[in-house]
């Protein structure tokens, strides 16, 4: 089950994340690749969205694809995220937002070839993720 909705006015959003956390969370940049936090992160825990702290992924799901960005084969629930068409940048991509929230996240990929179970790659900004590493 998805979390609890949270609406925020943009200014809100603006002094509760940092300058790139809100680019790309609000305003759905992209961070540059191979310089996020948990693109190489083999933690295990639980992926929470950055900005409301709704759970999203878990390290279970975590693959290495060497794409740049932290790359996962499934969400921990399909009504977590939401799944919008993206039609920027002159090609058809699906992009991946919180269901709580509704920032973004990055895009879900199809079809690519990855030895996963789902065989996509849902590649998600390291500034989107927090991560709570796993106890005991």
């Amino acid at each position: 089950m998805a979390s609890t909705k949270v609406t925020k006015t943009e200014d809100e959003w603006r002094r509760e994340l940092d300058p790139a956390a809100y680019a790309v969370l609000r305003q759905a940049a992209t961070e540059r690749p191979y310089t996020g936090e948990y693109t190489d992160t083999e933690t295990v825990g639980v992926y929470h969205c950055r900005a409301c702290g709704a759970e999203l992924f878990r390290s279970e799901t975590k693959f290495a694809s060497h794409c740049g960005w932290p790359s996962f084969y499934a969400p921990t629930a399909d009504d977590n995220v939401v799944l919008v068409t993206d039609r920027s940048f002159g090609t058809v991509r699906t992009e991946v937002r919180c269901a709580s929230c509704d920032s973004h996240l990055g895009h879900v990929f199809t079809g690519e070839g990855y030895d996963t179970p789902t065989d996509q790659r849902w590649c998600i900004n390291s500034v989107a993720l927090r991560l709570e590493p796993a106890t005991g």
